[in-house]
């Protein structure tokens, strides 16, 4: 922190993260594969997902992300970006290209850009029947453009 001085979470804060955390999660992906047919979709279940991280970084650090979370050290000189902006704007190119991809890809298959088609998948073990939107496709690459994009803002305005 800015004053040096070294605040330490409480027990109750922690344990609360570690179960709500997996909570959020597990309900932006829901939101996530409903979002072509149902409220809910990309922007949404990133905003949610970058609220998980933001929760972890709140009550655990930085340091805590980078180390545990993306497996990297904690020591960065000044002007050199964190890791979890690096990452994050790698996930927000990732995410660009999806959403992008999906809309071509219609354009190559000669319907205009980002036609929505369906297709339905029978006979499977679980679900017997599974509807797949091309719609899921440009809402996966929203997902990953916001979850990348709130990241970066967090771990820059975080750094300071």
């Amino acid at each position: 922190m800015s004053d040096g001085i070294q605040r330490e979470t409480t027990v109750v804060a922690k344990t609360v993260t570690r179960i709500v955390v997996p909570l959020i999660l597990v309900t932006a992906i829901a939101l996530l594969l409903q979002g072509h047919n149902l409220p809910g979709g990309g922007f949404i279940a990133g905003v949610l997902t970058a609220t998980a991280f933001a929760l972890t970084y709140i009550i655990y650090g930085l340091d805590y992300i980078q180390t545990e979370l993306l497996d990297r050290g904690v020591d960065v000189p000044d002007g050199v970006p964190t890791a979890l902006a690096r990452e994050s704007g790698t996930v927000f190119g990732i995410g660009l290209a999806i959403a992008a991809g999906g809309g071509i890809a219609a354009m190559v298959l000669g319907y205009p850009f980002l036609t929505q088609a369906v297709a339905f998948l029978e006979h499977l073990p679980v679900y017997h029947e599974l509807e797949v939107a091309s719609a899921f496709v440009f809402d996966l690459g929203v997902y990953f453009v916001v979850v990348g994009g709130l990241l970066t803002i967090l771990s820059v305005v975080g750094a300071e």
